[in-house]
């Protein structure tokens, strides 16, 4: 996740609002972290290989 995300400021103006978004962050909190499998093969391209990967 990004920083600036993460550090940004949330203005709730309605109680109902704000009593949901606490919800899903305890919900958040209690959610158990699955790695997702990668089922494709990576490699790393630079240069000419870029223009030609994106058909330019």
């Amino acid at each position: 996740m990004a920083t600036k995300s993460i550090l940004k400021e949330v203005n709730i103006s309605e109680k109902r609002f704000a009593r949901t978004f606490v919800q899903a962050l305890d919900e958040a909190e209690n959610t158990k972290y699955e790695p997702a499998k990668l089922t494709r093969e990576c490699k790393e391209i630079t240069g000419d290989k870029i223009k030609e990967f994106f058909g330019k």
